[in-house]
């Protein structure tokens, strides 16, 4: 169950934790079951990072004021779009 996002104010960067708390949960690259995958719009992302910190999977990085996301271990689970007040972050069907 998802927290209330606005419990607490991410002020600043240094508020977030430097890795997710959570290491990759698949031990193998992803076998093709995820039919939609996050993509992050980066002009709309304000660096917030709280997909960073809700990831399940820990697969998203923070990339300076950005995010990048690892694909290859990605579920495509959604909580990302769904936690993103900005939504900057949208699913995409897989190809």
């Amino acid at each position: 169950m998802l927290r209330d996002v606005n419990a607490k104010e991410f002020t600043s960067l240094k508020n977030i934790p430097f890795a997710p708390a959570y290491k990759h949960t698949l031990v193998s690259i992803n076998s093709g079951f995820r039919t939609e995958k996050p993509v992050c719009d980066r002009e709309k992302c304000n660096g917030c990072f709280l997909c960073y910190l809700y990831c399940p999977d820990g697969v998203i990085r923070k990339e300076g004021e950005s995010v990048s996301i690892d694909y290859d271990y990605c579920k495509g689970c959604g909580i990302c779009q769904k936690i993103c007040r900005k939504n900057a972050i949208h699913m995409e069907k897989e190809k």
